[in-house]
Parts: structure tokens; C-alpha cells; sequence
């Protein structure tokens, strides 16, 4: 393997370069053990300092670069108010909690624009139009993570925004032109549902589909088709190439246009990760074919990494640039044996290469689909399958739409109406495959280390499989390494299940955010889910929990309901009572279905209601009956759902969001316990309500950091009269475990 590394000097000097990036963009320490692993690796002399400097050269620009990135001026102070004109970047997304969010240019620095209220919003903006916006600037929280490493510097909280009718001018202004005419296209004389599909497909607009197609083709192993990736590139190289050949065209010629079509297609998707990987690679490719040399995927894999990290060294952190490495390189080290292998079953030819790039890409993007989403669609590969034979003439029909939109938009019709069948054909399979029983499987691997320790499982697995002809004793004694490694270094669950008769109650650290588990005897029940892309799968998983028996939802609000989705689909509680039935939000819009799909019934609760589940009994203080049937309209918090929970001789409070202001006028019994209401914010009237309730035991489920001061210094200074306070963002997951004998708290930090 040395020998064969040292053949290719230039491979060498490229990767030592891209092992340094990765180093000043992830762990500037590291960069030293890296390079003397170069050194020995490279063997000869020069070749050895060639690969020492490519090391700590890319390290040093990684740490440069993303100095640069973070370092820049502020339209206003943190927390201060400001009217400015921001240019958007890209198309503004939908949150869990109906806030719109999308990257804006104002002054030369890039800002993430919140729009909490739709309605502020006075005509559809897309990427280039100006807007005006009054707000206020506020430092990004834990959950803008992606996009402080896609190089936002601060959060503008907007309070007004007027669309002023003018763009961004420029280059990039007549790329937006030509999006906004492929976008027409694209939906010219078909359905909506089919053009924001196609226009997903072949731009990468996912915000224009409704959340549960896109939850479809997620759990169906489809979601790849609505990320723009290195399939668009190819087949927009070939068809380029293919027209070029039909107008007889020099090869060259048409191998330049290609080169020009890629370079402005990556931008106009938005220019995400997986999108610049597949331009680098694919332009490398045709830069090599028009010089009539031989091109190497394995170089042009490392040039891409190189160039996305230059351009971002945290891009490394992305998912998508994750998956879309994995992938690639799953491709060129699985697909050709996995095809000859086929073949060699006599399984045909054209079935055994989609086959064979399915199984491949699969595999080897599953451990990071388990460290980021804790799940894997057991589906994924029949319906890829399904879908491979339409999805390139998807593509090109779309590229001649979009193409011919540019001249005139009803131009563009003949090709949405061809392709329309076939993008509704994709869709039902998404649907079909997504509803069956098991479809998506709950795995987590934590972190870095579960990534390391799947691929290792992969490769010993795939050595194994390798020199199973060598002799089976070796394959089976690699086989039990992998099994004992894995074993090794996957680390066990932090908390004991709850042992009979004892209540178990779990304040999940989620963030800034609600999430509380209650479990006796079997019986699990969730208080809340924390926020959309919150930890609460991995959480629920990290303390045993296979199935849900009730998800309490106390009120619609994103740090409250908007995990709901993923948790109603992994642990398929048997009832759901939603305190925020009726609430316009994302959530509240798709839970019907994921619930039918899950088995779940659904039913609402109000003041006087009793739910009994097991040895669990569940008292709802509030909201009264009238205000419950109040249209949804103000502040959710107000209607906070607010239950007692009875076990046996243990009382607990849990009042979500509902401060004293609300449970202060209601009759209160005195509890061993209490969930701090509204993640310790300023509540006057504590004190007078800890008299009342006396509790011995009290938890804050709070994030850290968080921009609203959570918890406040009076609300801390009240809880000094409850003997045993315990905070999420400095214990971590507080576990409160009560039998006959009296009551003991574990804790477990996290990352």
C-alpha cells in the first residue's frame, strides 16, 4: 500500500494538503502528528518536506481563512436596532416554528435575516432582490450552527421588511435573472406540486415542497434527488456534449461549453457543498479532457476537497459535504467489484450497475446518516431502484425547460409536460416506500468516534469479505475483531433502565429547549420535544427508550413541538395530546399525517382532564376549557399546557411555559418536584409559588448559551429555598430517579 502511495507523488503532496486544511479548520494541533505521518508515508526526501510543507501550509490557510470568515463589520452592536438593505442569498427556508431564516449581503457581510412573522413579508423574495428590513442584530444561537460555518457573522431579527423591487446587479445579477426564468419553466403548465419537484431536482429548490413530500423522500432514502449533487453535473455535461455532437461541433468546442455550462450551473443552485464538490470535480475532469490527458477521480476528488476547504475550511463540518465525499468515494472503491460481482450472478447488466452505485453510495454514507440524523431508511435501496431509469430523462427535460424558459416561459412547456409523469412517478414511489412498516430504522452512532468506528467496521468488514477465498478462519477472525472493536469503543448507555416500582423522570438536555421523559414499569411518556434539528432522538435513545406510550405536546412553539415529527415517526407513541392542536404552525400542519402513519391516536386536553397511563397519572391544570377553545391567536405561552404528574407518593409539576402569571391563580398542590416554568426566565411571582409548592427537587431545561439570559439571576436567587437545583446547560441530562426509599439525582454532560 506504501509502495502504491509513493507511485503517485502528486496524489500525495494533494491529499498532505487537504489532511492540512482539515487540521486548521477542525484541530490546529493535530497538524503536527499529520505531517510526520506525511513525512514517513512520502519516503523519499524531497518528496517527504513536499508533503511536511502541504501539511502545515494547508493548516495555515485553513486557520487564516477562517479567521477571515468570522472577522467583520457589523451593521450595529449586538442588540441594538438598525434599518438596512439586505440582498439575499438564498431562498428564505421555512423553520419548525414558522420562522423564515435565509443568509443576506448587507454592507459585504453576510447576516442571517430571522423573519419570525409571515405576514411581514410584503411580496415573494428570492435570491438578488434587495430588501429593506428594521430590526434588530443579535449574536447566532446554538441552533444557526450551519450557518455560522456557511460564514454568517450575526442574526438581524427583523421587525419590518419591505421588498423595494430592485436586485443585485452584476454577474451574479443575471445568474438571478436566469434562475428566476428557470424557475418559471420548471413550473409552466403542470401541477405545483410537480414543478416545485422539478424545480428541486434539477435546481435544488427543496423550500418550494411541502414538508411531508420532503419527509417522504427522506425516509424513502430519496432525499439525495432534491439536493443538487454530481448526478446534475454529469448530466449536464452529457447532455451538452451530446447537443454539441448533434450540431457537429469540434470536440474541444464542445468540451469548453460543458466547462462554462458547469461553472454557472454551480452557482445558480445556490452553490452549496455538495454542488461545489461536483463543479470541481467535473470541471477537473473536462480541463483534463480538453488538454487530452487522462483524468483521475481520485486526484480530482482531492482537488475538490482542496478547493471547498480553501474556500471554507468549516464547509468539513457540513452534512452535506460529508455525504457527498462519502459518496463518491464509496462509488470508486465499491461500485466496480459490487457490478462485477452481480454480473458474475448473472443479474443484467444495465440492473447490476444501478445496483451496484445504489449499494455502494449507501453504504458508505450510512455511518454518517447515523451520527447526524440517528436513522437509515432500510428502503432506500428498491426505491432507488425504482426511480433510476426516470431520473435522467427528469433531468434533461428540466434542463430544456429551464434552457428554453430563458426565451420565452410557454417555450418551456412541452418539457415540464413530459417530465411531470415521470417527477409523479418519483413521488409515489417516495410515498409508498416511506409508509411501509419499518421503513426508516433508529441508529446513533455518537459523534466523531461512532463515525471512526463504522468506517472501520465497514473496512475490516470489506477486507474480510476480500480474503474470504484465502481461507474462512481469517475472514471470520477479522469479522470478530470488527465485532469486538465496535464493542470497545461504543460507549455504554450513561443511566440504568428503571428497575420495577421505580420512577424514572428525565430532563433532556435538548438545548434551549423543553424535553421531559417520565417512566415506570415500563410505561415512557415525552413532555415535549425540544427544537426542529434538536438532539432528542439520540437523547431518547441514550436512555433506552424503544417506544413511546404518550407524547405530551404543551404548546406550539418551536422549543416545544418542533421535534415532533422525527420522534412520532422513530417511537410511534400510542397517544398523542396536543396542546397546540389548531395553531398554524409547520408542525401542527403535518402531524395529523405522521401520526396516522405512526399508529398514533391524537386527542387535545384541557383543565380537569385526567389521563391515566400505567401507574402514571396525569392531572391537566391547565388551560381552562374557554381558553382552550380561544382561536389561536397571541402568545402560545399563555396556553401552555400545565400537568401534574402523580406516581405513587411522587408529585411533579410540570408547567412548560407558563409562568406564575398563569399557575399563580390556580389551586396548587404541593409536589416533591418541579420543571422550572419557561426555561428560568424573569418570573415576580416565584417566590410566592415556591411557598406554596415546597419542592425538594427543581430543574431548569435551559441552553447554553442562549440569548435571552435563561436563567435570570432573580429566578436563581428564588430557587435558593428549594434544597436541589439542577440546570441542563451546566449538568447536562438530569435524571431523577425515585423509589419507596427516598430520591437520587445522575447527571450526564454532553458535548
Amino acid at each position: 500500500m506504501i509502495a502504491e502511495v509513493r507511485r503517485h507523488p502528486r496524489h500525495l503532496v494533494l491529499f498532505a494538503l487537504v489532511a492540512g486544511l482539515l487540521c486548521g479548520g477542525w484541530a490546529p494541533p493535530a497538524a503536527a502528528p499529520v505531517a510526520l505521518a506525511g513525512m514517513c508515508l512520502a519516503g523519499g526526501r524531497g518528496l517527504a518536506v513536499l508533503a511536511v510543507v502541504a501539511v502545515l501550509g494547508g493548516a495555515l490557510v485553513a486557520e487564516a481563512r477562517r479567521t477571515a470568515l468570522a472577522t467583520g463589520a457589523l451593521p450595529a452592536p449586538l442588540g441594538e436596532s438598525v434599518r438596512v438593505r439586505a440582498t439575499l442569498l438564498e431562498p428564505l427556508h421555512e423553520r419548525a416554528s414558522g420562522e423564515l431564516v435565509a443568509r443576506v449581503d448587507v454592507g459585504g457581510e453576510p447576516l442571517l435575516l430571522k423573519v419570525r412573522d409571515r405576514s411581514l413579508l410584503s411580496a415573494a423574495s428570492s435570491p438578488g432582490d434587495v430588501l429593506a428590513v428594521a430590526g434588530r442584530v443579535e449574536d447566532l444561537d446554538d441552533y444557526d450552527a450551519i450557518q455560522r460555518r456557511r460564514g454568517a457573522l450575526a442574526a438581524l431579527e427583523a421587525e419590518d421588511v419591505d421588498a423595494i423591487g430592485a436586485r443585485r446587479g452584476g454577474l451574479l445579477g443575471t445568474l438571478d435573472g436566469v434562475r428566476r426564468r428557470a424557475e418559471a419553466g420548471l413550473g409552466e403548465g403542470v401541477p405545483q406540486s410537480e414543478g416545485a419537484l422539478l424545480a428541486g431536482m434539477v435546481l435544488g429548490r427543496d423550500d418550494l415542497i411541502d414538508t411531508d413530500t420532503e419527509e417522504a423522500f427522506r425516509a424513502s432514502g430519496l432525499a439525495h434527488l432534491l439536493a443538487v449533487s454530481g448526478t446534475n453535473v454529469l448530466l449536464l455535461a452529457t447532455l451538452v456534449l451530446a447537443a454539441g455532437a448533434l450540431l457537429g461541433l469540434p470536440l474541444r468546442t464542445r468540451l469548453a461549453a460543458a466547462l462554462v455550462l458547469v461553472a454557472l450551473y454551480v452557482p445558480l443552485t445556490g452553490a452549496g457543498p455538495s454542488i461545489q464538490r461536483a463543479g470541481v470535480m467535473g470541471a477537473a475532469g473536462l480541463v483534463a479532457a480538453l488538454a487530452g490527458r487522462p483524468s483521475s477521480r481520485a486526484y480530482a476528488l482531492g482537488l475538490a476537497a482542496a478547493v471547498t476547504l480553501t474556500l471554507n475550511p468549516s464547509a468539513a463540518a457540513d452534512a452535506g459535504w460529508q455525504l457527498s465525499f462519502a459518496a463518491v468515494v464509496g462509488l470508486m472503491v465499491l461500485a466496480r467489484p459490487l457490478r462485477e460481482h452481480l454480473v458474475g450472478r448473472r443479474v443484467p447488466a444495465p440492473l447490476a450497475e444501478a445496483t451496484a452505485m445504489t449499494l455502494a453510495a449507501t453504504v458508505a454514507t450510512a455511518p454518517l446518516l447515523a451520527v447526524h440524523f440517528s436513522q437509515v431508511s432500510l428502503v432506500s435501496l428498491p426505491a432507488n431502484l425504482m426511480a433510476a431509469p426516470v431520473i435522467a430523462p427528469i433531468m434533461w427535460l428540466g434542463m430544456l425547460a429551464s434552457a428554453a424558459a430563458q426565451v420565452d416561459t410557454a417555450l418551456a412547456a412541452p418539457f415540464t409536460a413530459l417530465a411531470a409523469p415521470l417527477v409523479g412517478f418519483v413521488d409515489l414511489i417516495a410515498a409508498r416506500a416511506a409508509a411501509l412498516p419499518h421503513a426508516v430504522v433508529a441508529v446513533e452512532l455518537p459523534g466523531v468516534l461512532g463515525a471512526v468506528v463504522g468506517y472501520a467496521a465497514l473496512t475490516a468488514a470489506w477486507f474480510a469479505h476480500r480474503r474470504v477465498a484465502r481461507g474462512p478462519r481469517r475472514a471470520g477472525l477479522a469479522a470478530a475483531v470488527v465485532i469486538l472493536g465496535v464493542l470497545a469503543v461504543t460507549p455504554a448507555q450513561g443511566f440504568p433502565r428503571p428497575a420495577p416500582g421505580e420512577t424514572v423522570v428525565s430532563f433532556l438536555d435538548i438545548g434551549q429547549g423543553d424535553a421531559t421523559l417520565i417512566e415506570r414499569d415500563g410505561q415512557s411518556v415525552l413532555f415535549d420535544t425540544g427544537p426542529a434539528g434538536g438532539p432528542i432522538v439520540s437523547r431518547l435513545r441514550e436512555v433506552g427508550v424503544e417506544r413511546l406510550d404518550a407524547l405530551v405536546i404543551t404548546h406550539a412553539q418551536d422549543d416545544h413541538e418542533g421535534a415532533a415529527l422525527p420522534v412520532v415517526a422513530g417511537f410511534r407513541p400510542r397517544l398523542i395530546v396536543d396542546g397546540g392542536a389548531g395553531w398554524p404552525t409547520p408542525v401542527q400542519r403535518a402531524l395529523p399525517a405522521a401520526a396516522a402513519a405512526a399508529g398514533s391516536r391524537v386527542m387535545t386536553a384541557a383543565a380537569g382532564d385526567e389521563l391515566r397511563i400505567g401507574p402514571l397519572r396525569l392531572d391537566v391544570r391547565w388551560p381552562s376549557e374557554a381558553v382552550a377553545q380561544l382561536p389561536p391567536i397571541g402568545d402560545p405561552n399563555g396556553r401552555a399546557m400545565v400537568v401534574h404528574l402523580r406516581s405513587g407518593g411522587f408529585d411533579l409539576l410540570l408547567a412548560a411555559d407558563a409562568e406564575t402569571a398563569v399557575t399563580g391563580a390556580l389551586d396548587l398542590d404541593p409536589v416533591e418536584a418541579l420543571k422550572v416554568a419557561h426555561h428560568g426566565s424573569d418570573d415576580p411571582g416565584l417566590p410566592a409559588q415556591l411557598e406554596q409548592l415546597r419542592p425538594l427537587f427543581a430543574a431548569i431545561e435551559v441552553g447554553d448559551p442562549n440569548r435571552y439570559g435563561h436563567p435570570t439571576p432573580a429566578t436563581l436567587a428564588a430557587l435558593e429555598a428549594v434544597p436541589h437545583v439542577y440546570r441542563t446547560d451546566r449538568d447536562g441530562t438530569v435524571q431523577l430517579r425515585v423509589t419507596a426509599t427516598g430520591m437520587r439525582v445522575l447527571t450526564r454532560p454532553h458535548d
